[in-house]
């Protein structure tokens, strides 16, 4: 059944997050890279990049999602979606946030940790990218019961704090 989706926030790391899975702020290729594709790459060892080889041998497109093993980590899975780079185009980076809630529900997980997509090294502006993703993760119906914003950062954890209490 499709229900709303409760966003919370937590001040941390989103490798260490005990959820049913975590989203990778990934790159078209999907083989690993920098920020949160890096230390997601790095924490979850060698089994996540042989399932991205194998799972998308041709890379993911922009705006779409898909899921791998987590390797390592607490999390039992890895939903991999890829950004648009700032500026870029605003419905690819709410597409992220949708079709990661979707590909949650395809596998069953009910509680998820999210970083903020393209707003780290692709620039999208921290107070559009928050809006983007409480905004999104709050209107679109999912079995997700929790979507955990994982803040790397005390004034992240804030613009994130002060949207999710001008939304409620």
């Amino acid at each position: 059944m499709k229900t709303w989706t409760r966003v919370t926030v937590v001040l941390g790391d989103i490798t260490t997050q005990d959820v049913d899975a975590i989203v990778n702020a990934a790159n078209n290729r999907m083989r690993g890279g920098g920020g949160v594709d890096g230390a997601i790459h790095r924490a979850g060892g060698q089994e996540v990049l042989a399932d991205c080889v194998a799972r998308f041998p041709d890379g993911l497109a922009t705006g779409d999602a898909g899921w791998t093993t987590a390797g390592l980590m607490p999390a039992r899975w890895v939903i991999h979606t890829v950004g648009p780079v700032f500026p870029g185009d605003r419905s690819l980076l709410v597409s992220c946030y949708r079709r990661s809630l979707a590909v949650a529900d395809s596998l069953g997980a009910s509680t998820v940790a999210f970083p903020l997509i393209s707003a780290g090294v692709y620039g999208w502006p921290l107070d559009d990218a928050v809006l983007a993703a409480v905004t999104t993760l709050r209107t679109t119906p999912s079995a997700v019961s929790e979507a955990r914003i994982v803040a790397f950062s005390r004034a992240t954890l804030d613009v994130v704090e002060t949207t999710l209490a001008a939304a409620e």
